[in-house]
């Protein structure tokens, strides 16, 4: 069994289902044919049965075949037509009255000829070996009993044509289920063909364009045009890792382009033995220092836009929101500490990656530290989880808001600050992974207003302690 279900595997698909078709028609077919056989031969048999019944013999008519010693009287010939009509004594023994071949008496014949049945039909067989259709019944008045018999070549012979033809229509079912197993196939896999040419395709030219035409509603549709999502969210995702690349390519250049050029000019100062003013070489280490702090921040920037979408389960925990709104206000608050940073925070939890959470809110405090005023003033609230943090800097013209989460966007009044242009990038991704919305609108009076929504609870779960 095991080795013909690997057979089975080893064809190819359309093969299979040419099988399958022809095998499930095949046992329909079959079904259907024996049952037709045996109600064909149960009606055979329930109308020659009904003919040996009608064909009894009155009880005189039968006593008169039967003289005084015993001995029997044959009929005129074809007087009873085609049957064998014997008659049987209590002792087993038997004569012909109508007929050339006795059929063998059987203990049950001789039970109704002792007057214990009232009657009996049954398979026998004459002297010859010709099997024959036997129906014997007791007659009144007399100890014995008359069997009527005909042969059962004419069920028989009428079964034998039913197989033939039954098995002719199987046959010709089976092959013609196969045929249509294969066309079946054929068309329906068709769609099936056009998808593994283009996977093909795409395997070999790497063409994410491709689109498969998907019409209809069935599976073969669905699998189309899941695949066609496939391969626009791949193609999507080699444009964004492409630009990427482009925008990180372009966002390195810049610092260590001037890294390079500090760098140069030490190394020429010390090949040349022509010595830097202290003051111009102070000003170049404090420049090589800040590119170097700004090529760390970028490519650890970078390392955390390239995890991937999904956060790590094990990372994802219960955690006090307002605990980490805190711990990132006390950061903002050595980054500038002439300014007013005040903070109202209400217990709120969520379920969050707390490192990843963290550096989101240092990024947005980070910006409003950075574009704050002198002496200036950052309000930080958080309440029923939604944070808002507003600053009174220069703002975000309204044409600029819709790209501020962007990676690698930068305000053009912006562009002279530090930066990578990664930050809010990085603060969307985090907040959109822990459920919540991030937005930046325009506050009243100047400034910027952030506002940061998650979802949770004033209360710890039971399992986490407050």
């Amino acid at each position: 069994m095991s080795s013909l279900t690997e057979r089975a595997r080893a064809l190819p698909l359309r093969s299979r289902i040419a099988l399958l078709v022809a095998t499930a028609v095949a046992f329909a077919v079959a079904a259907c044919a024996v049952t037709c056989w045996f109600f064909v031969r149960d009606t055979l048999y329930d109308s020659l049965d009904t003919a040996l019944q009608r064909s009894v013999m009155s009880t005189p008519e039968a006593a008169s075949h039967v003289t005084r010693s015993g001995e029997c009287i044959k009929s005129p010939p074809n007087r009873f037509g085609l049957e064998t009509i014997q008659i049987v004594d209590a002792s087993g023994n038997s004569c012909i009255i109508n007929g050339q071949q006795a059929i063998k008496v059987s203990s049950s014949d001789i039970a109704v000829a002792k007057g214990e049945s009232t009657g009996v039909l049954r398979n026998a067989k004459s002297d010859d070996g010709v099997e024959y259709r036997a129906y014997t019944y007791p007659i009144q008045g007399y100890q014995g009993a008359v069997t009527v018999a005909r042969p059962l070549g004419e069920v028989t012979g009428t079964l034998s044509t039913l197989t033939l033809v039954l098995s002719l229509v199987t046959g010709i079912g089976v092959l013609g289920a196969g045929a249509a197993g294969l066309l079946v196939a054929r068309t329906g896999l068709k769609p099936v063909d056009e998808l593994t040419d283009t996977v093909e395709h795409v395997a070999r030219t790497e063409d994410l364009t491709v689109r498969i035409p998907a019409e209809g509603d069935d599976e073969i549709a669905r699998l189309s045009r899941s695949f066609n999502a496939m391969t626009a969210a791949l193609e999507n995702s080699q444009e964004r890792q492409a630009q990427l690349i482009a925008d990180a390519g372009h966002e390195l250049r810049t610092p260590l382009t001037s890294l390079r050029t500090n760098i140069e000019l030490l190394a020429r100062s010390e090949e040349t033995g022509r010595a830097i003013p202290p003051d111009d070489r102070k000003a170049l280490l404090a420049s090589v220092k800040a590119q170097m702090t700004e090529l760390a921040a970028l490519i650890g920037d970078l390392q955390e836009l390239a995890r991937p979408d999904t956060t790590p389960a094990a990372k994802v925990e219960v955690v006090g929101f307002h605990q980490i709104v805190q711990t990132a206000v006390d950061r903002a608050r050595l980054r500038g500490p002439e300014l007013k940073i005040g903070a109202e925070l209400a217990p709120w939890y969520v379920r969050a990656d707390a490192a990843a959470l963290e550096r989101a809110l240092v990024n947005i405090l980070d910006n409003a530290v950075k574009f704050s005023p002198p002496r200036g003033a950052v309000e930080i609230k958080l309440d029923r989880g939604t944070l808002t943090v507003r600053d009174h800097g220069p703002g975000i013209p309204a044409d600029e808001l819709p790209y501020v989460f962007d990676r690698f966007w930068r305000s053009p009044t912006a562009r002279q600050l530090p930066g990578s242009g990664l930050g809010l990038s990085i603060v969307a991704r985090t907040v959109q992974h822990s459920g919540g919305e991030v937005a930046l609108r325009a506050a009243e009076g100047g400034g910027t207003v952030a506002v940061v929504k998650l979802p949770g609870a004033p209360t710890p779960p039971p399992e986490h302690p407050a």
